[in-house]
């Protein structure tokens, strides 16, 4: 029902403009390649990547209807937690209220499965980022967080198109090694060992004589 909707005016245009600008076509193209290359879809990219306009199109067209990234994201989790596409969700329906309502459905398992696989929340976007195409750089961010995220796992066997996931350095130390810094004074910590009052006259009554 996307395309039924008036078009923003006023404020709501001008935060959706700034949106536009900031959307990156190297980065959705490659997103794109990412998913022909995992799901082995016929992705015909050449056609469109003369134009920055054409590329955002292609892009909203590609994914909005949630088909292919639920494809994508099964391509990828374990078996345990794929997602079921034998429900009513992906039968197509005549009714385009009920078919907006699947499509909708459909972005909302493939964000709940890369949450579910290990991508971070603040990684991931709200469905009308997508199928309203209010923020199609967070779509990006998403799959480039869903692609790190698989390319660190070893099961993985595919083309590696994204920087490696930066692993933790977890330090361990020995009982004697806590038990030698225990005996070291923090510089910032000071101390009172050698101080005493001699010379110190804060709190002296005051002297009042008489004339």
């Amino acid at each position: 029902m996307a395309g039924l909707r008036a078009p923003r005016a006023g404020s709501a245009r001008e935060q959706q403009i700034k949106v536009e600008n900031s959307f990156d076509s190297e980065e959705a193209l490659k997103c794109l390649a990412w998913i022909r290359e995992v799901t082995g879809d016929n992705i015909p990219l050449e056609t469109v990547m003369d134009n920055k306009h054409k590329v955002s199109e292609f892009f909203y067209r590609t994914l909005k209807d949630g088909l292919l990234l639920c494809k994508l994201v099964n391509a990828i989790v374990p078996d345990d937690i794929q997602i079921n596409t034998r429900t009513q969700t992906f039968k197509k329906s005549n009714n385009d209220a009920f078919e907006s309502a699947k499509e909708r459905a459909r972005i909302e398992l493939f964000v709940y499965k890369c949450q579910e696989f290990g991508v971070a929340e603040n990684n991931t976007f709200q469905t009308d980022s997508l199928y309203e195409r209010t923020n199609l750089s967070q779509v990006c961010a998403a799959i480039r967080a869903l692609g790190i995220e698989a390319e660190s796992r070893p099961s993985y066997t595919g083309k590696r198109m994204w920087p490696k996931k930066s692993e933790v350095n977890r330090r361990t130390f020995t009982e004697e090694q806590l038990r030698m810094g225990e005996s070291v004074i923090n510089l910032q910590m000071g101390t009172n060992k050698f101080a005493n009052q001699s010379g110190m006259n804060f709190g002296k009554k005051r002297m009042i004589t008489k004339d």
